[in-house]
């Protein structure tokens, strides 16, 4: 069990035209629950859900959400964001051969800066952009 997060989008058709996937991103995953709360929790659970009101919720993203992310991800300013299942800190995180990240660098900024490049190119085909995690 642990933290699972995706983003991917859709065109009209329903049709999906990237994906991305990740594992125990605390930090990524507070700020999409904080973006969730600005927007008025759409989608929300029940509010009783054990699991948590932003499990499992399909949270859309504007061009605006993805630029307020990128300016995050690059100004090393993502939450510090602790869960049950949610592993530790994002940001401490060492790389695959176990050694420390430089400072202001973390294990998951490429994949984010990747989403966010992506994000950006299906918004501008007129496709809408998703996150969503279960854990």
């Amino acid at each position: 069990m642990g933290l699972d997060q995706e983003a991917y989008s859709r065109d009209k058709e329903d049709q999906s035209s990237f994906s991305h996937y990740w594992r125990k991103h605390n930090r990524l995953q507070g700020w999409m629950e904080n973006l969730w709360e600005e927007k008025g929790r759409p989608n929300s659970r029940t509010e009783n859900d054990p699991m948590g009101d932003f499990n499992c919720v399909e949270l859309e993203l504007t061009r605006e959400d993805i630029d307020l992310l990128e300016e995050a991800v690059n100004d090393f300013a993502l939450p510090e964001t602790q869960g049950f299942f949610f592993g530790d800190d994002s940001y401490f995180y060492k790389d695959d051969n176990g050694e420390s990240l430089p400072e202001n660098d973390y294990y998951h900024k490429e994949q984010d800066l990747q989403f966010i490049e992506d994000a950006k190119k299906a918004l501008d085909k007129g496709e809408k952009v998703y996150y969503s995690s279960w854990y």
